[in-house]
């Protein structure tokens, strides 16, 4: 599944903002009671997940190369 289907405003949403998307499509999955017209959201529901491990992955990445430059510095400085 391509996560270009969702909405473009998707991409520029923080990891925060889009786990609380996607817990209103939990929600609503919750409270329907035939969920045999649900496919689309459920759908809806792992492209948002998969746009949100993608962030969350890229974050990691950031984070990783920060603590190495720092730790370059660090041993520089000895």
């Amino acid at each position: 599944m391509k996560d270009k289907n969702l909405p473009n405003d998707y991409n520029s949403l923080s990891l925060e903002e889009l786990t609380t998307e996607a817990n209103k499509m939990i929600e609503e999955l919750e409270n329907k009671k035939d969920l045999g017209n649900s496919l689309d959201n459920y759908q809806n529901l792992i492209k948002l997940n998969n746009i949100i491990e993608k962030k969350f992955q890229k974050n990691i990445k950031d984070i990783n190369e920060k603590t190495k430059v720092k730790i370059s510095k660090i041993i520089k400085k000895k």
